[in-house]
């Protein structure tokens, strides 16, 4: 695939020197869901950095969903701030693993406690399934507040890509069944919108990441026949939302050169408009996940130092 003119130099270097990237769709004409699923689950696994300890729990009742935490090694505030985390993958794919060195790096440079989830994934769970399980494990995370060393007035949502759209309408369940209260949303990239109607959603047919087919998969892996019609709600399309009131602080961040780029655009500035401060980043020549997937360019090691700094301010952490 020819490379887009507008990527960063640095990016589109990267890029050219390795193989080109399948979609989803590609891999998927290859293999199934569940193959694919545990190969991503193999490659896709990171390390957590030096200096964070991690354990998996299982939540108490029937579906006994696990969660990944960590905590700094070196001495932190005690109770700490705490950022519950959605992993991405479209709805459809994805565990806490692949973000290990990504959650783990704030909870050691932000001296916070990171609960990430693995919820239930689409197909097999579709809408409100993802968003209930992530719900369910940020309450568990503020009634266990004490028993885990958390400060209850200092607890945030974040997510990346589908984990940030679970994130978003995480925070607007929060908001609407009275709780917990949330101090701050770390919204990386989020998948927004299911009708695929902006400029950007019908652009990148093509894309290095994420292109448009892949995108209409995964709603409709989520909504089945709903997808882009008037009958989805905003816990599942948190752009749908008619009222952006009453949510906490948030931090919005995307690729120039991706189809979430005005969803994520529009979504900042509706809540700026609704009273919420709201910090929103676009990131010049970059594509869908740009800084995990090419972690060592300038670029994405500018982006990580802001994700850290922007939870420093929101949380008060070390």
């Amino acid at each position: 695939m020819s490379l887009d003119p507008r990527l960063d130099p640095e990016i589109a270097a990267a890029l050219a020197a390795g193989p080109p990237r399948p979609t989803l769709l590609d891999r998927l004409s290859r293999a199934s869901l569940a193959e694919l699923r545990a190969a991503r689950a193999e490659s896709d696994a990171t390390r957590p950095v030096e200096g964070v300890r991690v354990r998996d729990h299982r939540l108490p009742g029937p579906e006994a969903l696990r969660v990944r935490i960590y905590r700094p090694e070196a001495d932190a505030p005690v109770p700490a701030p705490c950022l519950v985390w959605f992993h991405g993958g479209g709805m459809v794919l994805g565990t806490p693993e692949a973000d290990d060195a990504r959650v783990s790096a704030y909870a050691r440079d932000v001296g916070c406690v990171v609960v990430s989830v693995e919820y239930r994934l689409a197909p097999e769970h579709p809408h409100p399934v993802p968003v209930e399980d992530c719900y369910r494990a940020l309450r568990w995370t503020a009634v266990r507040a004490r028993a885990l060393g958390i400060d209850p007035h200092r607890l945030a949502v974040g997510g990346i890509s589908a984990g940030g759209g679970l994130a978003a309408a995480t925070a607007l369940l929060a908001r609407d069944r009275g709780g917990p209260a949330l101090a701050f949303q770390l919204l990386l990239c989020p998948m927004l919108d299911d009708r695929n109607t902006t400029p950007s959603s019908r652009e990148f047919r093509r894309a290095v990441a994420w292109p448009r087919a892949d995108n209409l998969f995964g709603w409709s892996a989520l909504l089945g026949p709903l997808a882009g019609t008037e009958a989805v709600p905003p816990y599942a399309a948190p752009a749908r939302a008619a009222d952006m009131s009453g949510l906490p602080a948030a931090y919005v961040d995307v690729g120039e050169l991706e189809v979430f780029r005005d969803e994520c655009a529009r979504y900042a500035l509706r809540l700026a408009e609704a009273g919420v401060p709201a910090e929103f980043r676009l990131w010049p020549g970059a594509f869908h996940g740009f800084d995990a997937a090419l972690p060592r360019v300038t670029l994405s090691r500018r982006a990580a130092a802001e994700q850290v700094a922007v939870l420093r301010r929101a949380l008060g952490g070390c």
